[in-house]
């Protein structure tokens, strides 16, 4: 038997646009000669819906999208199709919707497999909306016997997980029963699963894991594309009966993948995608696909002359081409003469247009107006966040005139400890760079700079730096990046504690605390930020969730 690997590119709630683009890949497929074509989880309403499965006429459209996917597949030359979808759940007391894989050929839905295990960690929320499944079971498909499996129902393999989240092993339940004495011949699992770094390698060794074990080949069918802050990376694969991948889609791309399923050794294999590649993959992706799916066409972005708005300029022309990419630079009178070169050299190298605005003026005249109340005190973070405020209200307006997204430039380490100023930087419509760590800024612009040089020399080299008063640099008030970053990442994404910080990394427990308190009190501010594109396994975001007034340390 072929079949087709479909990796499609949703949009949430676009059920027209969503079906067609089904209907289109069905019938490639089956030009291709597909017996079957595979589409990832929840491809007809778009993953993830997240409340809009508290609506029923959602899932009204739903089935209806189903039903016309279904009739397609009466048609002369069209192949089946495996979809996902959500559909009412009738199953009363119970959630009002269930996540389903649907098997459609000869113009009607022949079989329904529902997803057992309901993920509720990390940015998923599945157990709030949907009923799961009491049981499954296999299905015959031109010869052969079908274990088919959604996302999660793959990810608790007692052998390949040292800690598992369930009890239930829904393919070791599939993989180990019969249909007619006969035993499954190939597992399909269909799926929405998130990118991070270092994830490609995991789906591929922990389906690996399962085929050699049992002795079954396997495909993944995954989906891709930017929804919100969630990026996925496609790469939908095939491994043989010894778990060996045998062929795979492409990355941070729609691909239409055709396998015999008699395959047994390598036929189109891409090397899992180095991390700083798929990061800048993944992000230039998730800028397009934020901007095309919210409506708009163009951006603007604040130019400092520094590495981060250098790097989200970059990003943003891979993404949406020149043409659609506005730079402001913003100098006040502590802006050094070198940041703006830098802005403009940047600016050309990329051909985006780009205006100053000096915000000098502005500054004093704000400073004035607020003499009378501030008379007395020094010059300190009051007056250094106004010239932040003034450049976020600069862009607003921009944005607002002109009808451009604005794209935020704080990265995830400025975030981590509350080195920005709300409303000031932290204005805008997507935190591009905001799961990238400063150390991680300079490995992305290396990489910009792979072929010639597009962001200056002197942008990757200086001091980073705020500008925001005479001689400032980021060293006065933290760590250097180099120090900080790993203090981090151990706290923010591994959650370990002070003592273990300090025991696996050799630092004293001042700098320690002093790192870790800056984090606690900056809660309030990610919580205000804008959507983050999530490229680890812990982003900030719906994926880590704190209390504000909380005493989130314990001595």
């Amino acid at each position: 038997m072929k079949i087709a690997l479909a990796q499609l590119n949703p949009t949430v709630g676009d059920f027209k646009g969503n079906t067609a683009r089904i209907l289109d890949h069905a019938k490639r497929a089956g030009e291709m000669g597909a017996d079957l074509v595979v589409f990832p989880e929840l491809a007809i309403p778009g993953y993830p819906p997240q409340d809009l499965l508290e609506d029923d006429n959602f899932l009204a459209h739903c089935q209806r999208s189903l039903d016309t996917i279904a009739q397609s597949t009466a048609q002369p030359g069209m192949p089946a199709i495996l979809c996902g979808t959500a559909l009412a759940s009738a199953i009363r007391p119970g959630k009002r919707a269930c996540n389903i894989a649907a098997l459609c050929h000869g113009g009607k839905v022949q079989f329904v497999q529902q997803k057992m295990l309901l993920p509720f960690y990390d940015v998923f929320d599945e157990q709030r909306y949907f009923q799961p499944a009491e049981s499954q079971s296999l299905v015959e498909f031109r010869g052969e016997i079908l274990a088919i499996t959604i996302c999660e129902d793959a990810w608790n393999d007692k052998d390949f997980w040292s800690e598992r989240l369930y009890a239930n092993d829904p393919v070791e339940r599939l993989l180990t029963c019969t249909l007619d004495g006969r035993k499954p011949t190939l597992l399909l699992n269909i799926s929405a699963s998130p990118y991070w770094e270092g994830k490609q390698q995991v789906r591929r060794s922990m389906i690996g894991a399962i085929a050699k074990r049992h002795g079954v080949p396997a495909a993944m069918s995954a989906q891709v594309g930017g929804n919100d802050s969630l990026l996925f990376d496609g790469a939908s694969f095939v491994v043989n009966r010894e778990g060996e991948t045998v062929a795979v889609a492409k990355s941070f791309e729609e691909d239409l993948l055709l396998v015999d399923t008699a395959l047994t050794h390598a036929q189109s294999i891409a090397p899992v995608v180095d991390d700083i590649v798929a990061t800048w993959q993944g992000l230039a992706m998730g800028i397009r696909d934020y901007v095309r799916k919210c409506g708009f066409s163009k951006v603007l972005i604040a130019l400092s002359g520094g590495i981060d708005s250098a790097v989200v300029a970059a990003l943003a022309v891979d993404a949406v081409g020149k043409e659609n990419v506005m730079g402001i630079g913003m100098p006040s009178e502590y802006s050094s003469s070198g940041s703006v070169e830098d802005a403009l050299a940047l600016a050309k190298n990329l051909g985006i247009h780009c205006e100053i605005i000096a915000i000098r003026d502005i500054f004093h005249a704000m400073d004035k107006g607020l003499k009378p109340l501030f008379a007395g005190t020094p010059f300190g973070l009051a007056e250094e966040n106004m010239q932040a405020r003034i450049r976020g209200t600069l862009l607003m307006s921009v944005s607002n005139k002109f009808g451009h997204l604005v794209l935020t430039t704080g990265n995830k380490s400025e975030m981590s400890v509350g080195y920005c100023t709300l409303y000031g930087d932290m204005v805008g419509a997507l935190a591009v760079i905001g799961d990238v760590w400063k150390t991680r800024v300079y490995q992305l612009a290396r990489y910009a700079n792979r072929e010639r040089e597009v962001i200056p020399e002197n942008t990757i080299l200086k001091p980073p730096s705020a500008e925001l008063r005479p001689d400032q640099k980021d060293t006065d008030s933290l760590p250097p990046y180099e120090v900080l970053d790993p203090i981090l990442q151990a706290y923010v994404e591994r959650y370990e504690s002070a003592e273990e910080i300090m025991t696996s990394q050799g630092m004293d427990r001042d700098r320690v605390e002093q790192v870790l308190r800056l984090v606690e009190r900056s809660e309030y501010k990610r919580q205000q930020a804008a959507p983050v594109l999530k490229v680890t396994a812990k982003s900030f975001g719906t994926g880590r969730r704190f209390p504000l007034a909380a005493r989130t340390r314990q001595p």
